[in-house]
């Protein structure tokens, strides 16, 4: 077993739980039925048509985005360098190395953009919280600095040795 300095798990921010999204259709459903009914009475029916297909189509999108919120980073720092291993919404994992030599955290700022947050080593390049917004990715990468810098500068106290 090989000792972790820094370990963080990171997922997508849903606001909505399985009950409030269950409420934000029954909802949708509603209005639109509404309004269906309005256009019917005043004799524009084939509205109905286009509500017909926007109501599954709004719910579909609306699951198919928290289904998405089930995706996870766990980034691992150890003595051997990082691991991130990837698990997307089906369930599917996927682990990458960045060797520890070289390693490094860096963000990437282009002109009016989110920055991007990498794991360097040599000619590596491994992006991580993707789907995480500016402020959450400079603290990611100011805690990670502080775990890679206690891992290569260790600060040993032994009581003993204090006067």
């Amino acid at each position: 077993m090989e000792n972790v300095y820094f370990e963080a798990l990171i997922t997508p921010h849903r606001s909505l739980s399985r009950q409030g999204l269950r409420r934000v259709s029954a909802l949708l459903l509603a209005l639109s039925t509404l309004t269906a009914l309005r256009f019917w009475f005043i004799g524009a029916w084939p509205v109905i048509a286009f509500t017909l297909v926007e109501v599954p189509l709004a719910v579909l999108l609306l699951r198919l985005n928290a289904a998405r919120a089930r995706a996870s980073e766990l980034v691992l720092l150890t003595a051997d360098g990082a691991r991130v291993i990837r698990t997307d919404w089906r369930g599917r994992r996927q682990e990458s190395r960045v060797a520890s030599g070289w390693l490094n955290v860096a963000l990437e700022e282009p002109q009016g953009a989110v920055p991007r947050l990498l794991l360097t080593a040599r000619n590596t390049q491994l992006e991580i919280g993707a789907f995480l917004g500016e402020a959450e990715k400079r603290e990611l990468a100011d805690a990670m600095r502080a775990a890679m810098r206690g891992a290569r500068e260790p600060r040993f106290d032994n009581p003993q040795l204090r006067s």
